[in-house]
């Protein structure tokens, strides 16, 4: 029978009356010849109050001990997901992780795949199931203690399976009925795509959208895998919501696809840096041993006196997320006093915001950068730092300029035309 890979995320499966409606969506599939696998998330809000439970018992927490309780959520929603397809007449059966088994690292809290062996599953359809209800977010690792898989581990579970079973396609259930070219609160002038390749996803959801998680898009791209975003809460066909695919699949692009922000940036700038080679080591080592997750690079350079001792020095800027900036400056000190990296001083603004715009088809077309800075120009957006890609081009701007700015790349690049 052909395969189908559902997944169901923590608003669809809120409470049993949703949990009802998503039964219904795969009991559909399973009438139109499927055999299914579901992934499902824990209930809306438990994994928040399993964590608060764990911190509150033990603020030094046993890591294993945290992955066991934290998931727990998506188990108790992959039994009562199985027991509701039952009542309606549909073969089920729930399985948790380590029932597969889904192999993983022996990282707890952010364990990465290593095998999905099908035998189990597949001999269960064998025997005449047709819907096997996996819990997501969580695996086995090779000690055989249960682990988690990190934010966003539901969407890569999905991914995965569909990965290792070959399925026709991976549906992906959310609170909204697909991809947009931007955010609707922002612009109502925002459209649904039909179709997006996985690159511009993987860029939009590393940029901020928060419909895919990166990770899940990634894996989708690797083992090209067919993604279909669609609403839990609308009546859904074979149309319905936006497919993430091959570029091939996609016939004729659009310049931008898509704009993308994210609102909780910082700027960093280290003054008056040593030039010489390995100072960007010296910089981006201890960032990152720091656990600082760095964006945007610009490198200035100047030529003036540094101390007692004249020669090139350059000022360097980054950004970070703004929650971690503490964490940025200490490294920076704590390089500083280990004499890894001498700078005169660290500016830090952390009232900034990210805009970028999104489209392959920026690989065979001049003049987006130009039309972008003159439409930001023309509302008086001054741009901070710019950096590109391929297939994109970001910016950092004032934060009270983000809504403004969205809205006038959404215009300058008539996104809301198909």
């Amino acid at each position: 029978m052909p395969l189908l890979v559902m997944k169901f995320g923590g608003t669809s499966v809120a409470d049993l009356g949703r949990i009802e409606n998503a039964a219904k969506k795969v009991q559909l599939e399973v009438e139109r010849g499927y055999d299914v696998i579901v992934i499902v998330s824990a209930m809306s809000g438990k994994t928040n109050e399993l964590v608060g439970w764990v911190e509150t018992t033990s603020k030094l927490y046993d890591a294993r001990e945290y992955d066991a309780v934290v998931a727990s959520g998506e188990n108790v929603t992959a039994g009562l997901m199985a027991l509701r397809l039952q009542e309606m007449g549909v073969p089920a059966r729930s399985w948790q992780g380590w029932q597969v088994p889904i192999n993983t690292t022996s990282a707890h809290g952010s364990a990465r795949f290593v095998s999905i062996p099908r035998d189990h599953i597949d001999a269960k359809f064998a025997e005449g199931f047709k819907v096997a209800v996996v819990a997501g977010f969580q695996g086995v690792s090779a000690e055989g203690r249960i682990t988690t898989l990190g934010r966003g581990g539901s969407d890569t579970t999905a991914v995965a399976f569909a990965a290792a079973f070959g399925a026709e396609r991976c549906d992906i259930y959310t609170d909204v009925d697909g991809v947009y070219t931007t955010d609707p609160r922002i612009t109502a002038k925002a459209r649904k795509l039909d179709k997006i390749a996985f690159e511009e996803m993987l860029e939009l959801a590393s940029l901020g959208a928060k419909v895919l998680q990166t990770r899940s898009v990634e894996l989708a791209m690797r083992f090209k895998v067919r993604l279909r975003v669609l609403s839990s809460f609308e009546d859904t066909d074979e149309t319905s919501g936006t497919l993430v695919c091959d570029e091939e699949e996609i016939m004729e692009s659009k310049v931008v696809s898509g704009v993308a922000y994210s609102r909780d940036e910082a700027k960093m700038t280290l003054v008056s840096v040593e030039d010489r080679p390995g100072v960007a080591s010296a910089i981006f080592g201890p960032l990152a041993e720091a656990g600082v997750n760095v964006d945007m690079i610009v490198q200035n350079i100047s030529e003036k006196n540094y101390g007692t001792h004249t020669g090139a020095v350059t000022d360097m800027t980054f950004s970070v997320p703004v929650n971690q900036v503490a964490r940025a400056q200490k490294a920076m000190q704590d390089a500083l006093d280990a004499g890894i990296v001498r700078y005169d001083d660290l500016i830090t603004d952390t009232d900034v915001a990210k805009v970028s715009v999104v489209g392959i088809g920026m690989r065979s077309q001049v003049g987006v950068a130009a039309k972008m800075f003159a439409a930001l120009a023309a509302e008086n957006i001054n741009i901070k730092v710019i950096a590109t890609s391929e297939i994109k081009i970001s910016v950092l701007i004032d934060r009270k300029y983000l809504e403004l700015a969205v809205q006038t790349l959404h215009d300058a690049f008539e996104l809301e035309k198909a």
